[in-house]
């Protein structure tokens, strides 16, 4: 009999151990998984650089200079496009539509980026003035063999009170990843102001905007969480990436994971900080 209760506690014990070390390994997994923040950057960069195309081509028609390649530091106004992307403005439709078209196949652009499809914009007024509404919608559009859908909606809210122009940026899209990577959604909700180059609308590489707000989603994996910009998010159109700022990803019952974009100028580093351990992420 005494032998048979040490057993069960032997194996008592033992079952004790090996599901406190299984415990010990799910916290330890969740506490350093950087993929929302990640897959978080990968919306916010592919909507922005949309919406960004899109304002340059309302401002300067078909033929225009994007950006910067982002590999070199000395700044070139090379065309985005890569010589490969029809852009057409139609101004005389009752509904005024602009088509950024990459074509069927790759099109390798000046920021080292691979697209195909079209961005399709409608508009209803100038993009200066208060109360325009421009919505972005995307036809078999990938950048880097992801496909980007959903809508993009900008609305000018007029000037604030430091005499800047303010828009309403509302998204509600998802990302395909390429080779059968899972499924990114993305609902965001953004005021984006706009506090560097709006005096010369001829140049959209000087533009610097200000972003505020909050998003929600799924990460590729399926897992839901919320996103809160706790430093304003800076973004200078002469880079793909935003040059600073600092947003809370919340994964849903788990931990909050902290992305610092830095302050070190245009480059694809940040860090996600989780419980008060730091990571280094390149974000793509």
């Amino acid at each position: 009999m005494q032998k048979k209760q040490s057993i069960l506690l032997g194996l008592m014990a033992l079952f004790v151990i090996t599901f406190s070390f299984t415990a010990c390994k799910k916290d330890s997994k969740a506490d350093t998984d950087t993929q929302p923040a990640q897959d978080n950057s990968l919306a916010e960069g592919n909507y922005n650089d949309a919406n960004t195309m899109v304002d340059a081509a309302a401002s300067m028609g078909t033929s225009f200079s994007f950006r910067t390649a982002t590999n070199t530091e000395v700044a070139r106004e090379e065309n985005i496009f890569g010589g490969c992307t029809t852009v057409t403005v139609d101004t005389v439709s009752t509904t005024r539509t602009i088509t950024i078209d990459f074509g069927t196949s790759n099109c390798m652009c000046a920021d080292l980026r691979n697209r195909r499809g079209k961005i399709v914009a409608t508009w209803t007024g100038k993009y200066r003035d208060a109360g325009t509404v421009v919505t972005i919608s995307f036809v078999d559009y990938f950048v880097n063999d992801n496909q980007i859908k959903g809508t993009h909606k900008t609305t000018n809210m007029g000037l604030n009170n430091a005499g800047n122009l303010v828009y309403k940026i509302e998204v509600n899209g998802s990302i395909v990843k390429a080779n059968n990577g899972g499924t990114i959604t993305w609902a965001s909700t953004r005021q984006r102001e706009w506090v560097a180059g709006s005096t010369t609308p001829l140049n959209i590489l000087d533009d610097t905007y200000s972003i505020t707000g909050s998003a929600s989603g799924t990460t590729a994996a399926g897992d839901s969480y919320t996103i809160t910009i706790t430093k304003a998010l800076v973004r200078k159109m002469s880079c793909y990436w935003f040059e600073s700022g600092t947003l809370d990803v919340t994964p849903n019952g788990r931990l909050t994971r902290t992305l610092d974009y830095g302050s070190t100028g245009c480059d694809n580093k940040a860090t996600v900080t989780i419980a008060g351990t730091t990571f280094n992420v390149t974000l793509f």
